[in-house]
């Protein structure tokens, strides 16, 4: 027997084609839009005022250490980090522009000093990432963009150590509280070895956040030379941590080198302020001369107020061994500095 369709049920399988068609439409543009590369732009700039205390002239007023060491209102730099990925592979640049950024790429880079970091990456599976162009260091517990440090001002181990790594290295996630970085890389902070042929080798071993380790050059040519670090850090409490960085340098070409300590005690009064102190000793070597140790103690406040965050800072830098590197208010040598930071960070 012929049976024969109604207007009615050819409208209601019209009408759920339509929905199928929409609706697998639907799902071809989410998985489009999910594919297409994605462009993301952060960075920072920052700006301070400081001033010192007892010092008898602008020749004096900069501590031993990297940045923020003009006196009255001064710019650190203008930060801006473009990343684009495509899938499982994607580029970095980071770009930097001021006395931060000038001092940071030793201004002596492509661009003038201007490039912080330019890399590519790939990530090769879930659990390991290889990199190739310039990238900043692994070693130390501070970093050159201001808004990844609790205190503005740096310390004699980071301002000693390498900065930025021209090179190669391979990121494992060996488990979910063990990591491992291995790399080669030219000598420090350098950018192209053709009058040398020298390189540098690193590693990084991360355990429950706690991270040790290790970079090698030979020492030639302005190189670091052997230095073996440690960074890591415990939460004591929901709103107090302490972090710690240890490091010892030696250059036996050059028969120089450095070692010291720093702890960073911080606690957060507020989900708005928090409070740390640095407290650093650093001993900077040289053979056949005394050595230069040095007490830096910076304490530091930090309020945040929506991407802004303002630090007003009070550093002490003491020499010991009769070393008196600054004048006093009388012009005479004395071996401590005081001095005062009110700094301004916007990230985005």
């Amino acid at each position: 027997m012929k049976t024969i369709m109604s207007t009615k049920s050819l409208k209601n399988i019209f009408a759920s084609a339509l929905m199928l068609a929409a609706t697998a439409t639907t799902f071809a543009q989410e998985e489009e839009a999910a594919e297409k590369p994605k462009l993301e732009i952060s960075g920072s700039v920052d700006a301070y005022y400081r001033t010192t205390f007892n010092d008898a002239g602008a020749a004096t007023t900069a501590t031993s250490t990297s940045f923020a060491n003009q006196t009255g209102f001064a710019l650190g730099m203008a930060n801006l980090v473009g990343s684009y990925e495509t899938g499982s592979t994607g580029v970095v640049v980071d770009l930097v522009f001021g006395p931060r950024g000038t001092e940071a790429t030793f201004n002596n880079d492509v661009l003038n000093g201007i490039i912080n970091q330019a890399y590519v990456y790939w990530n090769v599976s879930e659990k390991t990432t290889l990199t190739i162009g310039r990238f900043n260091t692994f070693l130390g517990y501070e970093v050159i963009a201001p808004q990844g440090n609790f205190n503005y001002s740096v310390s004699h181990l980071f301002s000693n150590g390498p900065f930025s790594h021209m090179g190669l290295k391979a990121d494992f996630a060996l488990s979910d509280d063990v990591s491992l970085m291995v790399g080669v890389m030219n000598p420090w902070d350098t950018n192209d070895i053709s009058g040398t042929g020298e390189y540098s080798f690193g590693t990084q071993l991360g355990v429950h956040g706690q991270y040790l380790n290790l970079y090698y050059d030979s020492g030639k040519n302005d190189g670091l030379g052997f230095e073996i670090d440690y960074t890591g850090g415990f939460d004591i409490t929901d709103s107090f941590f302490f972090g710690i960085n240890a490091a010892y340098n030696n250059n036996s070409e050059t028969d120089t080198g450095f070692y010291g300590a720093a702890i960073y005690p911080q606690i957060a009064t507020s989900d708005a302020f928090s409070l740390g102190l640095r407290g650093e000793y650093f001993v900077k070597t040289a053979d056949g001369f005394e050595d230069a140790p040095v007490t830096a103690l910076t304490l530091t406040g930090s309020f945040t107020k929506d991407n802004l965050i303002i630090k007003p800072e009070i550093r002490l830098d003491t020499f010991g061994n009769d070393n008196e590197p600054y004048l006093d208010s009388d012009g005479n040598a004395t071996n401590n500095l005081s001095s005062f930071a009110l700094a301004a960070i916007y990230s985005f």
